[in-house]
């Protein structure tokens, strides 16, 4: 295992439990330490990328931002897989629909992760490599949004390196079944692969590209809390 800290990650080794769950905003890693955990201790603040470490239920866990896009969510979860000897890592984040039983407040557990990027040329492939989720990950999250009542969809998204994007050519993504677009999940999938570890994208539908809904700050404050509830039953 390298030495730590690493050049992003600030933990020391034992500091940083072996499952962590991630979000996109460090804020929201903050929220979910002081709503989960009990006796969160805080393990990083290099570049503002929050991590903290606590129990959950009796359970080590713990939680940290990735940032926006999959240039910066493949180097925090190569260096917690790689260096820290994490073992699971569940993103919860947001989504934009692309199907219309998908709404607002909905969410979306990504069994595989479709993508625009060239992040899976770095392993030389000889042909297109199809990045899945962790699949006992996956029946335990559907379980559980059952139990919970939540409303969900299993399958595929559209992980995009563009949020602004010239030519979107959203048609070709529905016509093909996929469910939501985010910008995270592919890179993340394939760093699990590539380590031998575990990893489940959990989204919450934040605006609806087909009909324009969107959330607001109330929907957001009142929902996004529904993903975060299943992550922490895989604990």
């Amino acid at each position: 295992m390298a030495k730590t800290p690493t050049p992003h990650i600030g933990a020391k080794q034992g500091e940083i439990a072996e499952t962590v769950i991630m979000a996109g905003d460090p804020l929201r890693a903050k929220f979910m330490a002081e709503k989960f955990l009990e006796n969160p201790v805080q393990f990083n603040s290099v570049r503002g990328m929050l991590g903290f470490t606590g129990t959950h239920k009796g359970k080590r866990v713990s939680v940290m931002g990735h940032g926006m896009g999959m240039p910066s969510i493949g180097i925090y979860t190569y260096e917690l897989y790689n260096f820290y000897g994490v073992k699971t890592i569940i993103r919860v984040g947001s989504a934009g629909s692309l199907h219309t039983d998908l709404h607002v407040g909905d969410l979306v557990i990504a069994e595989g992760a479709c993508t625009d990027s060239n992040y899976a040329k770095q392993y030389e492939m000889p042909g297109t490599y199809a990045p899945i989720g962790d699949f006992g990950l996956m029946r335990t999250a559907a379980e559980t949004c059952e139990r919970l009542g939540y409303h969900y969809m299993v399958g595929n998204v559209f992980s995009s390196d563009v949020f602004y994007s010239e030519n979107p050519h959203n048609d070709k993504w529905i016509n093909m079944g996929v469910l939501a677009i985010e910008m995270e999940a592919a890179a993340l999938y394939m760093n699990a692969a590539r380590s031998g570890n575990r990893a489940l994208v959990i989204c919450t539908i934040s605006d609806h590209i087909i009909t324009g809904e969107v959330t607001t700050a109330e929907e957001r404050q009142t929902t996004f809390t529904h993903m975060m509830d299943v992550a922490f039953s895989l604990i």
